[in-house]
């Protein structure tokens, strides 16, 4: 699941460019010196773990050259000055500035610094010596590395990082678990677990998608209390998305409503053996309250479907095309759940985008649906202006021409270079699912392992179907959608654990997600 950001409200992400310059703004527009800030930062993290763990009696804080290893020192100071055992672990190279000064508060204060090839040297078991009744409660605090590191590790650093992870000790980091990207999220090589994350100032892009919550446990955010107004005039990179903002979005429901009101939802696929998928799409329309769902697939999906849930309509879609009514009467359309990439299928995404090329009908492009556009042969009939496309990482790749790891590598950019082919609204599903519009980019702050089973897919495509038939404009849609998605997925996983939940579990939430009680 992504990190969850416990500080109230910190909907702004930004990236580490953004962050100097903050830093900057702070120091130089709002008079508050360096060291000050610093002072704060150690402060926040001090405060944070002992409110975490108030048993703490000894600290191991391993310190850097930079600024990041400025903050660790700072807390060396304050934990010295509350009796508490302190082995500081510094990294080689010369401190400077604010850096240095909160080194000689931490030398004032009775630090004995050891150099990190010394400590490893001494502590060079994989596997931590098994607690004793004489050990004091440990808290090791990661101030190796700050928000400006990208790329890989080096050698010794990576060593120390390894040693860190292999503590049996609860980790905090400061600001950022050292080896994670504060743009992307990704960890090039060994990045320290985190089991708290005090992140200051702003929250980072990078800790709320990709590999990020493998690294930073819980994240909190500390402002240190840097003015509002030094915030202004610069757009954030992102904004975090908030289930109960996007639920205000639900158009109401007057009482005379009938169901030509709540939209008409027509869903195509289902190619041989892929019969469950479009199935999923429409049980999940259903729930989410589109009034009319209609379905194209192969006729020998037909008697399951209607068996399993006759408020449908399921026709076949074999030798013709889809009947001008089926398309010309829906309020959104659904294409990919299941739709194979052999000749049915592209025989049906060649009508429904022929059909579509005259129509303002939202259309949700899914699964199948997306490969077949990776592929020379539909590439002309791109930009979609009003689809609202779902991959996955793998999809997104064979869209992009590229790999995986490159996806994943740096999710952001994967998405803003898929909105400017496929045009648009733009899903990027993953930890963090990132959602690119016209009116910039967001992050989904929920979900879980829960997730990673068959067709939850199929019904997040089915879900965003439903919500644009009911009239919410494409990025609205999408992203309540993924709000909701995710949500139920989190309620199941608090009450039953994330391992073994079915897709069509998540069903009884997504309908209680997308009916919140009234505001009090």
């Amino acid at each position: 699941m992504p990190a969850r950001i416990t500080a109230a409200a910190p909907r702004h992400l930004y990236r580490a460019a953004q962050l100097r310059e903050l830093d900057r703004r702070a120091i130089e527009q709002a008079n508050i010196p360096g060291i000050q800030l610093m002072q704060r930062a150690g402060r926040a993290l001090f405060a944070a773990l002992l409110e975490r763990w108030p048993q703490t009696r000894r600290l191991l804080i391993f310190c850097g050259g930079g600024n990041n290893g400025g903050d660790g020192y700072i807390v060396a100071a304050l934990a010295l000055a509350r009796r508490l055992q302190v082995e500081l672990i510094e990294t080689p190279g010369t401190r400077r500035g604010d850096a240095l000064q909160a080194r000689t508060v931490a030398l004032e204060q009775g630090a004995h610094p050891i150099a990190a090839a010394d400590w490893l040297a001494q502590n060079p078991e994989p596997e931590a010596p098994p607690k004793t009744a004489a050990t004091p409660p440990t808290v090791a605090i990661d101030a190796l590395l700050g928000t400006g590191f990208s790329g890989e590790v080096r050698p010794q650093m990576a060593a120390l990082i390894e040693r860190i992870n292999a503590l049996d000790c609860p980790r905090v980091a400061a600001d950022i678990p050292s080896g994670l990207d504060c743009d992307t999220g990704h960890a090039a090589g060994p990045a320290i677990q985190a089991d708290l994350t005090v992140s200051f100032i702003a929250a980072k892009l990078g800790m709320v998608t990709g590999r990020a919550a493998n690294h930073c446990g819980e994240l909190q955010l500390a402002s240190l209390d840097v003015p509002a107004a030094i915030f202004q005039q610069m757009e954030p990179a992102a904004e975090l998305l908030d289930l109960p903002t996007e639920q205000c979005n639900l158009p109401p429901r007057p009482p005379c409503n009938h169901k030509g009101d709540h939209g008409r939802l027509l869903i195509i696929g289902g190619d041989h053996g892929y019969g469950g998928a479009p199935l999923l799409a429409a049980l999940a329309a259903a729930h989410a309250g589109a009034g009319l769902i209609a379905v194209l697939t192969r006729s020998t999906h037909i008697p399951a479907a209607l068996a399993h849930c006759p408020q449908l309509m399921v026709a076949a879609a074999e030798q013709e095309s889809p009947g001008k009514d089926w398309l010309n009467n829906a309020s959104a359309l659904v294409l990919g759940p299941g739709l194979g990439t052999a000749a049915w299928g592209q025989k049906l995404l060649l009508q429904t985008l022929a059909a579509q090329a005259n129509s303002n009908t939202s259309l949700v492009i899914d699964a199948d649906a997306l490969n077949l556009l990776a592929t020379p042969a539909f590439a002309a009939h791109l930009p979609l202006k009003n689809a609202v496309f779902t991959p996955h990482p793998g999809e997104a790749a064979r869209l992009l021409d590229s790999s995986v790891a490159a996806v994943n590598r740096d999710r952001p950019a994967a998405i803003t270079a898929l909105r400017t082919k496929l045009g648009g609204t733009v899903l990027l599903k993953g930890s963090g699912t990132l959602i690119d519009t016209a009116d910039g980019l967001y992050v989904c702050p929920y979900g879980n392992p829960a997730l990673g089973t068959g067709g939850t897919g199929d019904l997040l495509a089915g879900l965003i179907g439903a919500l644009l038939a009911q009239g919410l404009p494409a990025a609205q849609a999408a992203r309540l959608a993924v709000c909701v998605h995710a949500a139920a997925a989190d309620r199941l996983a608090e009450s039953q654990g994330p391992r073994g939940i079915l897709a069509t579990d998540l069903l009884p939430p997504i309908r209680t997600f997308l009916n919140p009680p009234p505001p009090a």
